[in-house]
């Protein structure tokens, strides 16, 4: 390929963003990335839906979005660092080629200013990128938070007993904040963590379908494992009334990338596609809960060894630690798109084609289900990509056009807004 990616990922500067910008820097490394290999589960399609070649580049940009340029400049130093010294010790290598000081002189890792809470910042930061940059070959949408309040004690305690690894892996009895609004008069939960991801899309698209980059243009929308239906509700879609606004908002994620992408494999008007994904980074400590625990405390290294025990017992989905949590992420750029598969065909029943549920059971996925790709662990910690199904997707796929048709409405009203204000001419 004769141009190198220009790679984008919202809250890059800590957690699983980190850990996703220093994995693929790792990993870019190497003339042939492990973790653009195909996955076990996976099935090569002739059908024309994804390029043939995995990525490999000699150069990259990197653009870290955040909300705090002085965390992420200091986060910034830190990948360079840590690049450095990981390139140093491949030179060691007798079989070393070279490649990395070649990708090292190549990389440009930049930093920018990004508050998905804020859309006068999301309408800033995408003007800004379109002055800079023709394309853009991949949008993480990597960022989020969560109203977590405290931890309703008697009910973790009545989960932890009557069943461990699903207190261990999809809690009940964390108490969310109710009623949040942010400035721009919608659910902060669900802008800072979905809408804004939206419009950041919606602004950059010009971008993301330039053929000046000529592979299909990735973007990867970070759900949860406790992305779930069950708390989810039509008639408050901005997640302003719910006291599960965590669950609701990635589970509104799960639809709303699925049906995206189900649109872009039916646009056959370019060569070009904007493809969609859906991942999760399985169970990672982060400070996302430091309301709950906090981060580096003694619960916290309890938490932590709980998490360990749990993956002892056969749970695939502790992947505990940012560079664990970053493979199905860095697996979804790096892979050839022949290799993805939408829905889930797998050939035979293994633990990483097959869902794993709190006891750590793995059951078949139905081929018809659209499918997330998660970051997963073997007891020894090593990292796969897994995937499990974007759950009760046929009642309420319905749900989820409706629902990016508010999302598109809302996106043209505000963007119509900043165009009579002048601030976009």
């Amino acid at each position: 390929m004769s141009t190198w990616p220009v790679v984008i990922v919202t809250g890059a500067n800590a957690g699983v963003g980190f850990g996703v910008c220093r994995r693929l820097l790792f990993q870019l490394c190497l003339a042939n990335p492990p973790d653009s290999q195909p996955q076990s589960w996976a099935n090569h399609s002739d059908d024309g839906l994804g390029s043939v070649d995995a990525l490999r580049a000699d150069g990259l940009t990197l653009i870290m979005a955040c909300r705090s340029t002085q965390r992420a400049e200091t986060a910034r130093k830190e990948l360079y660092q840590e690049l450095d010294a990981h390139i140093a010790r491949l030179r060691t290598r007798a079989d070393y080629d070279g490649h990395a000081d070649v990708f090292r002189r190549n990389l440009k890792i930049e930093v920018e200013r990004l508050d998905l809470a804020e859309l006068s910042s999301v309408f800033t930061f995408a003007a800004q990128i379109s002055d800079r940059y023709s394309y853009i070959s991949h949008l993480v949408c990597n960022a989020g938070v969560a109203s977590f309040h405290h931890i309703d004690w008697p009910a973790c305690l009545k989960q932890v007993a009557t069943n461990f690894l699903s207190a261990i892996t999809g809690p009940e009895f964390y108490v969310q904040s109710v009623g949040e609004v942010s400035v721009d008069g919608l659910g902060w939960i669900w802008q800072s963590n979905l809408f804004g991801h939206y419009v950041l899309f919606r602004a950059l698209e010009p971008l993301l379908k330039n053929s000046a980059y000529s592979a299909d243009s990735r973007i990867i929308w970070s759900s949860s494992l406790e992305a779930s239906p069950k708390f989810y509700q039509n008639e408050d879609w901005q997640l302003v009334k719910t006291e599960h606004s965590y669950e609701s908002v990635k589970y509104e994620i799960d639809l709303l990338g699925t049906i995206l992408d189900h649109r872009a494999l039916a646009d056959t008007s370019s060569a070009k596609r904007v493809r969609h994904f859906v991942s999760h980074p399985g169970v990672c400590s982060t400070k996302i809960s430091n309301n709950l625990v906090p981060y580096g405390g003694i619960l916290d290294n309890l938490k932590i060894l709980l998490f360990y025990f749990g993956r002892m017992l056969g749970s695939r989905h502790h992947s505990i630690f940012p560079d664990n949590a970053a493979i199905a992420i860095t697996h979804l750029i790096l892979v050839s798109l022949s290799f993805v598969t939408f829905a889930a065909s797998p050939k035979k029943k293994t633990a990483t084609n097959g869902s794993v549920d709190g006891n750590g059971h793995v059951s078949h996925l139905d081929p018809q289900t659209p499918v997330r790709f998660g970051a997963e662990t073997d007891r020894w910690g090593h990292a796969e990509v897994g995937l499990t199904p974007v759950k009760g997707w046929k009642e309420n796929e319905v749900q989820g056009e409706l629902l990016l048709e508010r999302c598109d409405a809302l996106y043209r009203e505000f963007s119509a807004k900043r165009k009579t204000s002048g601030i976009d001419s």
